[in-house]
């Protein structure tokens, strides 16, 4: 005989999926970063992590607020639809009655602010997935639920960390890596978030246009200099990718070796800025199709 539904429970249990969904997207997010090449100023971590501790009961809030809203009514109308045509109804009803429920206000809020339909679509099907998996979580009447759910779900989202973190380690996961890059592709120009411009040659030979940069030696204070003129460059293999370097001989630009950044797609070369440990790094593009 199955215990009485207790829709209190069916809200804790949901809302505490939500904040465990909150979590596990946070550390596939850090994982995924470890990915991708470095950004121009490296994040935070430590006030990143205060942020997001110190957003854990807004997020507690919102996760009860969606779940009193959509996932409530749903586990409610799936108990009324397996009363009605047999109990294993409100398993597969659960997902639907929640699409539906999410359906005015998803395209109705995209509809007044003219969202293009694939990303509307997305995120109705990405919403209606997420507060459905707590619906399902939550229907068992099973005594100690909530227990198994907090135990579960911490463990799945610390075992995600550790495995991904291990991955990275071991190269399952691709760890981001700059490319192989040679003098083939160090010819044509490269270009700095403000326009400014490195023009290499094949013959060794480079014209600076108004390019920055400074030495990691430098005061962080001090204007950013800006340097012009003509010289020449040559590229260093190294040892591996990370140590491959280019260095730019320009009278008057007192520029150390430029490291190689970005991916084989869109490679970058790059410089630390702004003081030893600032981690800032300023950046030259290939411009596509520069020869």
């Amino acid at each position: 005989m199955h215990q009485k539904r207790s829709y209190g429970r069916v809200l804790v249990v949901s809302t505490l999926v939500g904040c465990l969904e909150v979590a596990l997207t946070v550390v596939v997010v850090l994982l995924y970063v470890q990915t991708q090449p470095p950004p121009d100023e490296p994040p935070d971590y430590v006030d990143i992590g205060g942020t997001l501790v110190g957003l854990t009961p807004l997020i507690g809030f919102i996760s009860f607020l969606l779940s009193l809203v959509f996932v409530l009514p749903a586990v409610a109308l799936a108990d009324l639809l397996g009363r009605l045509i047999g109990r294993n109804a409100a398993w597969w009803s659960a997902p639907l009655i929640v699409a539906a429920l999410l359906s005015p206000l998803v395209f109705g809020v995209a509809a007044y602010n003219d969202a293009q339909t694939r990303g509307t679509l997305l995120f109705w099907a990405s919403a209606t997935a997420s507060l459905s998996l707590g619906a399902l979580i939550a229907l068992p009447r099973r005594e100690g639920l909530l227990g198994r759910v907090a135990l579960w779900g911490t463990a799945v989202v610390a075992g995600t960390g550790l495995f991904g973190a291990l991955g990275l380690a071991v190269g399952l996961l691709p760890a981001y890596e700059p490319p192989r890059i040679g003098p083939e592709t160090m010819t044509g120009s490269w270009i700095d978030h403000t326009g400014n411009t490195l023009v290499f040659t094949p013959d060794g030979r480079v014209t600076a246009s108004g390019v920055g940069g400074r030495s990691v030696f430098d005061h962080p204070g001090d204007p950013a200099p800006s340097c012009s003129g003509s010289g020449s460059w040559v590229y260093e293999a190294g040892r591996d990718v990370w140590t491959q370097r280019v260095r730019v001989d320009v009278p008057d630009c007192a520029w150390p070796a430029w490291s190689v950044g970005g991916t084989a797609r869109e490679p970058r070369i790059q410089q630390r800025v702004g003081g030893p440990d600032s981690g800032e790094l300023y950046k030259l593009r290939k411009v596509s199709g520069g020869s």
